[in-house]
C-alpha cells in the first residue's frame, strides 16, 4: 500500500477516502479550496497535511490541474485519489499525475479516454458483446441528419453530448419540432459544459430501469463483478434513491448481465472500481449507455451487503499492484437502499439551500451514514448541494425500506433545508413499496402532485 495520498477532492467522497486511509495506516494530504478550509469540515481538520489550491470557485481550485498535480508532488504524496466528479474522469490529469511520478489512482488513462467519450464507449461495448441502445456510432454532422435518423429508429429518441456527463447536454425529442429545438439546445450546452459541442442520437426508452454493475479490475486482464444497482429514482437524471439488488431482476439475469461486465472489463484490461451503466427495458433486456471509470456515489449499497467489503480499499491496493479479491468469496446479503441527503429545498424547485449546520443526528438499526458535515460547518454555494447519504441495510427489502423510514423520520438536521422530507415521501409511495418505478417516475408523480 501507499505511504502518503493525496486527496484531490472535496466533501462527503474526501472524508471517505480518509477513512480508509486512516483504517489503513496511510497519511493524508487534503486538497482544500479557501472556501472549504473555512468551512469547519471535521475531514479537513482530521487531516495529516491541508493544501489549499485556491478560491472557492472550482475551476480556480479543485479543477487546475498544474496545482493539483504541482501539489501532490511538493506534499510528497506516492498516489493520488480523485474522488468522483472533478478530474477523477480526466485522462489528462491521470496521464500527467503518472508523468510526475504519482500514482494516479484509476484505471489507465487511454480506458478512461475510451470510455470517456460516448461514441467510442458504445462501440467498444458492442466489441465487447455488450447490448447497446440502437442509434449512432459517431457524431451527427447536424439537425438535419438527426432528423432522418429519428424517423429510422421511431420516436421518440434521446439527444446525447459525446463528450456529456452528469445529466447534462441531453434533450428529449418526441417529433422533429422538438428535435431541432433540442438539437441546438443540447449543442449549446455541450460546448458550455464540456468543451465538445458534439451530439449523438439513440432510441428513447420508455419507461426503463437505470441498472448499474460494479465491477473491478486488475489492469493485467483480470476482472470480477459485485452485482448491480438500480438507481432509477432520478430528478433530471440525477439520482436520489439506489437499492442493491434491483427488484426487477431475476437471478439469471443477474448472473448473465455479470458475467458480460466481467469480460468486458477485462478485454479492456480496466484497472480500480467501475461501474458499467444500463437502461432496462420492460422486456427485462438491458441496453449499455456508458461505464464510470471512478468510484460512484453510491458505492456504500454495494459495500454494505458484502459484509462492509470496502471498495476505496480496493482501490488502492489495484494501483499498488494487488491482486483481486477471491471473487469466488464474495457472496452478498440482504438488501440495501441508499438516499442522497441534499441542501436543496424540494418545495421550491431544489433550489440550493446554503448555510450553517446547527443539528446533524441522522442512525438507527441497520444504518450508515457518509457524511462530511458535522454540526457548526458552513456550507458553500459554490458546489454540489450534497450533504449525506443514508444507507440502510436489511434482511430483505421491506426491513431496509423501514429501517430508512424510520432513520429517516427521527432524524434532525437543522441550519438549511434538505430533500429528506421528499425521500421519506419516496420511501412510503405504494409504488415504491412494490418495487414498480422507472427513471421517469419520480417527475411524473411530482408533476402530478402526488409528491
Amino acid at each position: 500500500m501507499f505511504r502518503r495520498v493525496f486527496v484531490a477532492n472535496r466533501g462527503e467522497v474526501a472524508a471517505r477516502v480518509q477513512r480508509t486511509c486512516r483504517a489503513h495506516g496511510i497519511e493524508v494530504v487534503q486538497a482544500v479550496s479557501t472556501a472549504d478550509r473555512a468551512a469547519g469540515f471535521p475531514y479537513v481538520a482530521e487531516a495529516d497535511e491541508v493544501v489549499e489550491l485556491g478560491p472557492g470557485p472550482a475551476a480556480k481550485s479543485y479543477l487546475d490541474v498544474a496545482a493539483v498535480v504541482q501539489a501532490a508532488v511538493q506534499s510528497r504524496c506516492s498516489a493520488l485519489h480523485p474522488g468522483w466528479g472533478f478530474l477523477a474522469e480526466d485522462p489528462r490529469f491521470a496521464a500527467l499525475c503518472r508523468a510526475h511520478g504519482v500514482c494516479f489512482v484509476g484505471p489507465d488513462p487511454a480506458v478512461m479516454d475510451l470510455m470517456g467519450r460516448k461514441l467510442t464507449a458504445r462501440r467498444a461495448a458492442r466489441d465487447a458483446g455488450l447490448p447497446i441502445v440502437p442509434g449512432c456510432l459517431r457524431p451527427l454532422r447536424d439537425a438535419d441528419e438527426a432528423a432522418a435518423m429519428a424517423e429510422q429508429l421511431g420516436w421518440p429518441v434521446l439527444l446525447k453530448a459525446d463528450a456529456g456527463g452528469g445529466g447534462r447536454g441531453i434533450r428529449r425529442a418526441d417529433d422533429e419540432e422538438s428535435l431541432r429545438r433540442g438539437f441546438v439546445e443540447a449543442e449549446r450546452e455541450a460546448r458550455s459544459a464540456f468543451g465538445h459541442p458534439e451530439l449523438y442520437l439513440e432510441r428513447c426508452v420508455v419507461g426503463g430501469r437505470h441498472v448499474e454493475f460494479q465491477v473491478l479490475g486488475d489492469g493485467r486482464g483480470g476482472a470480477l463483478h459485485l452485482g448491480e444497482r438500480d438507481c432509477s429514482i432520478q430528478r433530471r437524471h440525477q439520482k436520489l434513491v439506489e437499492e442493491s439488488p434491483c427488484p426487477a431482476m431475476d437471478a439469471a439475469s443477474r448472473e448473465r448481465y455479470g458475467e458480460l461486465c466481467t469480460r468486458a472489463a477485462a478485454r479492456w484490461r480496466y484497472a480500480g472500481a467501475g461501474t458499467m451503466e444500463f437502461l432496462r427495458a420492460d422486456d427485462g433486456a438491458l441496453v449499455f449507455l456508458e461505464m464510470n471509470t471512478r468510484l460512484q456515489v453510491e458505492h456504500p449499497v454495494t459495500e454494505v451487503r458484502f459484509d462492509d467489503l470496502d471498495l476505496v480499499a480496493w482501490q488502492l491496493r489495484i494501483a499498488a499492484g494487488w491482486e483481486l479479491p477471491d471473487a469466488t468469496a464474495l457472496e452478498p446479503h440482504g438488501h440495501a437502499i441508499e438516499v442522497r441527503v441534499n441542501a436543496e429545498d424540494p418545495d421550491a424547485d431544489f433550489a440550493p439551500s446554503p448555510g450553517t449546520i446547527t443539528a446533524f443526528d441522522v442512525g438507527g438499526e441497520g444504518i450508515r451514514v457518509d457524511t462530511h458535515v458535522a454540526p457548526g460547518a458552513t456550507i458553500p454555494p459554490f458546489y454540489d448541494s450534497l450533504l449525506a447519504k443514508v444507507v440502510a441495510h436489511g434482511r430483505d427489502r421491506e426491513e431496509a425500506r423501514t429501517r430508512l423510514v424510520a432513520a429517516l423520520r427521527s432524524a434532525r438536521v437543522e441550519g438549511v433545508a434538505t430533500t429528506i422530507p421528499l425521500l421519506v415521501r419516496i420511501l412510503e409511495h405504494p409504488d415504491f413499496v412494490a418495487g414498480d418505478y422507472d427513471t421517469g417516475w419520480l417527475e411524473r408523480e411530482r408533476a402530478a402532485g402526488r409528491l
